[in-house]
């Protein structure tokens, strides 16, 4: 029901007004800021315990992805209409019952239902903060607290993953989304009791259905094939080529949704995004250079952890940390950049600027960033990346709000963040595609060249990386060569347990053994006459008859005998000592026999002993070699993925400085208007 006018009262916020809300705006950014860095800790130890698939574990991130993407505008619009405090009263209680459920999950469609819930919460957390300090503060002054923006975002890069990892590792996973209740519960308190409405609209509100259902239909398919698009499919991983139909049908069904909601807005009365704002230059190229750079700021940092983690030798369980230096740089450039437009009345200055020191640290990086790089140098060039991205989150925000009335604050935040966001995806999605291929393009011929001299068996020991998964919660990619030279000698180690077992007559260790087709044919032959015991017995058997026939056949068949390069030395000296008067009668034949027989009963257990001792210590010297020759396979493939990695990520810089100088030019298109000094008054109800 509309509230009429008179129930209004056209006042200024007091002091204490705008400190409450304004503490109340950052816990609830806080609260969306903190969840995306504590729940990407926590991502493996939620996959061990739900059991969750490869080919599902991504739809815990996308689902997030896309309703907290789509719902922007939608919120945008809201709170312009309702006033910020309802709409930020929601956003928050929808956000808490997804942490709650998610954190209450016991399957994993269950996670994925409740991120996409919670995902719709925090669409409005963002936009509507945005929106409120477009309200209490004026364009001229606005720099001076947007800082405190960058400063919560920093907060939580650090702060997250250390909660996350100490949630996790001491208590449980479902904690890093418990942990948002009481942070939520403290700013709806301040929200709810000291908050004012801040509607600054006295038009009865006309909700635009059918543009917010063409707005799904446009954004859920268009990011949904984003997000699943492959270069190339591995088996299990979850996602379609970006050729293949599904891809293409979604992409037909985005287009055909952003038609429908262009024709929609252009004649309802109350639209989602009114058209007739992209008139207005500044608001049209201040969105395009924020969709613009939403790609570039992904450039920088989606792919610095996997060079910390894999080239650098950071730990991986730090790897969240790894790109503090440049959270840093942002957090300073956002503040500082706030400050400096406050004071001298101009942000167009300072965008430019923010923009050339990004362009020389792409640069840097493009041309410079080598396998041998170390982590201060890298530390170095990720401050100077942060510096220049720093005034990029919101000096162009300011701009668009400086450049509309402020009863249409909420839609200029929400298009301007809406845009952002809708670059960084489709950035990603390409870039991603583009250091996939180049990745494998640089890795296949080294892996071949590595593996070149390593017999077609012994290269079945590596499971090699020939791409990299890429999305907006980090590069992917998998190779530890430590890990691989451990799995290689616990397989040897395996291996001598299996012979040594398979000699003292295992069964089960002898069927393993004879199903390798690499053991080698002299211990197959032992192993199916039955094992060392059996083959000795067999071999001394035939000598026995050997020499049975040879004393039969007179001083010639013990002359063979003799010559017998078969029949053991110490044989042949104690065939030598026998007179060979002796040899002349059947008696003497037959006594020498029984003394033969006698010799090689107790010469048995010896034999056995020293045959197994000389299959094992043979065994274990041509493991050592192939171990050895191994290891240094995996020390040519660990250079390589290094090498290849290094000039796959350098590539993506360099085109980040296209995507840098790409915005300069959008940048020097929008108008440099004079900051207001005051909003329209806010309508606060009493």
């Amino acid at each position: 029901m509309a509230v009429p006018t008179s129930a209004y009262q056209a006042i200024e916020l007091s002091p204490q007004q705008r400190l409450f809300t304004l503490v109340g705006t950052l816990l609830g950014l806080l609260l969306a800021a903190l969840d995306q860095t504590i729940v990407a800790t926590a991502g493996p130890a939620i996959q061990r315990d739900l059991n969750i698939e490869p080919s599902l574990y991504v739809w815990i991130t996308t689902a997030y992805l896309v309703t907290s993407t789509v719902f922007v505008p939608i919120y945008g619009k809201l709170s312009d209409l309702y006033g910020r405090k309802p709409i930020l009263i929601v956003a928050i209680s929808l956000f808490l019952l997804g942490s709650l459920l998610c954190g209450l999950a016991q399957t994993p469609l269950q996670l994925i239902l409740f991120r996409a819930f919670q995902g719709l919460g925090s669409a409005g957390l963002f936009v509507t903060a945005f929106a409120i300090i477009a309200d209490i503060f004026p364009p001229a002054v606005r720099g001076r607290y947007t800082g405190l923006f960058g400063a919560v975002f920093g907060l939580s890069s650090v702060v997250g993953p250390l909660v996350g990892g100490f949630l996790t590792d001491n208590i449980s996973w479902h904690w890093v989304f418990f942990v948002n209740l009481p942070v939520g519960a403290l700013a709806l308190f301040f929200i709810a009791s000291r908050m004012p409405l801040l509607r600054s609209s006295q038009r009865k509100p006309t909700i635009d259905f059918l543009g917010a259902f063409w707005l799904l239909a446009f954004t859920v398919p268009l990011l949904i094939a984003l997000s699943l698009g492959k270069t190339r499919l591995n088996p299990g991983e979850t996602g379609f080529l970006w050729g293949s139909w599904q891809i293409l049908g979604m992409f037909a069904l985005a287009a055909v949704g952003l038609v429908a909601f262009v024709l929609t807005e252009r004649r309802v009365k109350e639209p989602i995004l009114p058209l007739g704002l992209f008139k207005n230059r500044t608001f049209a190229t201040g969105n395009a250079a924020s969709f613009v750079l939403g790609a570039g700021f992904l450039a920088a940092i989606v792919f610095l952890p996997l060079f910390m983690v894999i080239v650098v030798g950071l730990s991986a369980t730090n790897a969240g940390l790894t790109i503090m230096p440049l959270t840093f740089g942002i957090v300073f450039g956002n503040i500082i950049s706030g400050q400096i437009v406050s004071r001298i009345g101009r942000y167009k200055p300072l965008m430019l600027m923010g923009l050339g020191i990004l362009s020389i640290a792409f640069i840097i990086m493009g041309f410079t960033l080598r396998p041998e790089s170390t982590q201060a140098e890298v530390t170095f060039k990720m401050i100077l990346m942060g510096l220049g991205l720093g005034p990029a989150i919101p000096l162009y925000t300011l701009a668009v709000q400086n450049a509309v009335s402020p009863m249409m604050a909420g839609v200029a935040s929400s298009t301007v963040l809406f845009f952002r966001s809708m670059g960084s995806t489709i950035g990603v999605a390409i870039l991603g595609s583009i250091f996939a291929n180049s990745f494998s393009a640089q890795l296949t011929p080294r892996i071949d060249a590595a593996l070149a001299e390593l017999p077609p068996a012994l290269r079945s020991n590596f499971q090699l990386p020939t791409g990299g998964q890429v999305g907006e919660g980090g590069a992917q990619l998998s190779f530890d060569a430590e890990k691989i030279k451990a799995d290689i000698a616990r397989g040897f180690e395996e291996q001598k347990a299996t012979l040594r077992a398979a000699l003292e007559g295992d069964l089960e260790a002898v069927r393993r053994l004879l199903g390798n087709p690499n053991t080698p044919e002299n211990l197959r032959r032992v192993l199916e006459q039955g094992g060392v015991e059996a083959s000795v017995k067999a071999g001394f058997a035939a000598q026995y008859e050997a020499l049975e026939r040879a004393l039969g056949a007179g001083p010639q068949g013990l002359q063979a005998v003799l010559e017998d390069p078969s029949v053991p030395q110490s044989l042949k000296d104690n065939l030598q000592r026998i007179p060979p008067q002796v040899l002349q009668s059947p008696q003497g034949r037959a006594q020498v026999l029984a003394e033969v027989r006698a010799g090689i009963e107790q010469a048995l257990p010896d034999t056995v002993r020293q045959v197994k001792e000389g299959i094992l210590s043979g065994a274990a010297a041509g493991l050592i070699q192939t171990q050895a020759q191994l290891f240094e396979v995996v020390d040519k493939l660990e250079q390589g993925v290094k090498e290849a990695l290094t000039i796959a990520i350098a590539q993506i810089y360099r085109i980040g400085i296209v995507i840098a100088l790409l915005g300069i030019v959008m940048t020097l298109l929008i108008p440099e208007l004079p900051l207001r000094k005051s909003n329209a008054p806010l309508v606060v109800k009493e």
